[in-house]
């Protein structure tokens, strides 16, 4: 499992769980919600992505379903298995269902360039991963005790893929992951690519800054394209954040997503 809150300093805390077979989500926000040019009402202002209360502005890739996510009160480290949390209902945080699996989850709100505080928790042999605007995803994984990191480690940003081959994974460049059961935080600032009027792409995507657990992991990484298992194959100014909702964690079907 994994669990995610998206915060300013002062306020507004967010919880994003993937919780061996379950994604948990609470109150989320951002900033700098921005258009393609990178201006924006919403520059520089922090706001509110889940309300805590149920799961109004998400949605599923093509519609407004939200498949089997729910809000719910409070998770427990299950005592009887480390890799999975028993769900309490109430309200607070988003859970993809009781089955663990279940569709990806979007907000309908669409970023440009975008500033994340990110909390979460796994517990053992999790995998999960925040994907901004639907595209580049930075890895959520229970990397305790790795001693060297690869891409698909917890902060990793993750390998492209076409012809049948990965390319252009991005490792962290120091492994600052804490044992599962241990809250941990990323911060997140994401520059979207830039298009010209004719909307040919002139600069790419890139993640300015990575830190995990008050450690830099990444600094001006260029991502010239979606990542693995991204939902859109193309590239736009803005796109939204992508909560996954259909993975598997090791041993464990869990899900995972993203912001």
């Amino acid at each position: 499992m994994n669990s995610i809150r998206l915060y300013p300093a002062g306020w507004q805390s967010v919880l994003f769980g993937l919780v061996a077979g379950w994604l948990l989500f609470g109150a989320t926000s951002t900033n700098g919600l921005a258009t393609a040019a990178g201006k924006s009402e919403q520059a520089n202002k922090w706001g509110a992505l889940f309300n805590g209360e149920n799961l109004n502005g998400w949605k599923s890739k093509s519609n407004d379903q939200t498949g089997g996510w729910t809000a719910a009160g409070r998770v427990l480290v299950d005592e009887t298995n480390a890799r999975r949390f028993a769900i309490q209902s109430g309200k607070g945080i988003l859970v993809n269902g009781e089955a663990g699996r279940t569709i990806n989850l979007f907000t309908k709100r669409q970023h440009g360039d975008i500033e994340a505080h990110i909390e979460f928790v796994v517990p053992q042999g999790s995998n999960s991963g925040i994907y901004f605007q639907g595209r580049y995803e930075i890895q959520v994984f229970d990397s305790f005790g790795v001693e060297k990191s690869k891409y698909s480690d917890c902060g990793g940003i993750y390998q492209r893929w076409a012809n049948g081959k990965g390319f252009e994974g991005h490792a962290p460049k120091t492994n600052a992951s804490k044992a599962p059961g241990e809250w941990q935080t990323f911060d997140v600032v994401f520059r979207a690519a830039r298009f010209d009027k004719a909307g040919k792409k002139v600069e790419n995507a890139r993640f300015v800054k990575v830190v995990h657990n008050g450690v830099l992991i990444h600094k001006n990484v260029e991502v010239t394209g979606p990542t693995r298992a991204a939902a859109f194959d193309d590239e736009q100014a803005v796109g939204p954040i992508m909560l996954q909702g259909d993975r598997k964690s090791t041993r464990l079907n869990s899900s995972h997503t993203s912001i």
